[in-house]
């Protein structure tokens, strides 16, 4: 046993002491987080005004100006979702890297690439949550003088959001995990900097599970985060 403690002693010291290398995973994490905090924000963007295009697109009719424009949103947006949802990340982040940014720009393009990929997602998930607020809700804010996108600001979408909050936090949570392709655009996030150790110590152990406790660390911050967030939104709940 005692043999077996020396040894993890040693190969965490060889890992990450000798050469500052834990350094190295720190970088990594501040990368992984900001990319990650910057992709969730331009998804929720991309995924409410996605939400919004469709179900517009699915309530208006064709024969006037405003329902050609909704009718043609709705078909961008499922497009849009129908691919985003249809392709691997990996496969988009190459084609936003090699194709569109031509290999600059490389966290302009993972931040790009995976708040595109997530407001596919969260464009159903934001819809599927406006649908479950009840009908009578529209048509009070509307009976009220509300225009249909005051109604949606101030009535429907804040009801939708505790209806949505879990399945929201689980997307944040899968983004925050698919940022470990980074390393294939030469990001040094948390997992090419595990990568780049054993590259230098020969030692795979170490640094990959060292790697995976951080991503259970930073998902479980988050998860507990989310939960208490939850909590207080359905405080006014009467169950």
């Amino acid at each position: 046993m005692q043999a077996i403690i020396q040894t993890i002693i040693e190969n965490f010291q060889i890992c990450f002491i000798d050469g500052n290398r834990y350094r190295l995973m720190l970088n990594g994490l501040r990368m992984t987080i900001l990319a990650s905090l910057c992709a969730v924000v331009l998804g929720v963007v991309i995924g409410l005004i996605a939400a919004i295009m469709k179900l517009l697109g699915e309530k208006r009719s064709v024969h006037s100006f405003r329902g050609i424009l909704a009718w043609v949103g709705h078909i961008i947006s499922y497009i849009y979702i129908d691919v985003i949802r249809g392709t691997p990340s990996v496969v988009q982040l190459l084609i936003m890297y090699f194709i569109v940014f031509r290999g600059n720009f490389t966290f302009l393009c993972a931040v790009c690439t995976f708040g595109i990929n997530s407001g596919a997602y969260v464009a159903e998930i934001i819809r599927a949550g406006i649908l479950a607020v009840d009908h009578g809700q529209m048509e009070a804010g509307r009976s009220l003088g509300l225009s249909y996108a005051r109604t949606m600001r101030y009535i429907i979408i804040p009801q939708a959001i505790k209806n949505i909050l879990p399945a929201l936090g689980n997307e944040f949570i899968v983004l925050i995990k698919e940022t470990a392709i980074l390393g294939y655009v030469s990001i040094m996030d948390l997992t090419k900097a595990s990568d780049f150790i054993i590259s230098r110590t020969y030692r795979m152990f170490m640094p990959l599970i060292g790697c995976a406790v951080i991503y259970y660390l930073l998902i479980k911050l988050l998860t507990l985060g989310l939960n208490t967030f939850e909590r207080r939104l359905r405080q006014s709940d009467i169950r």
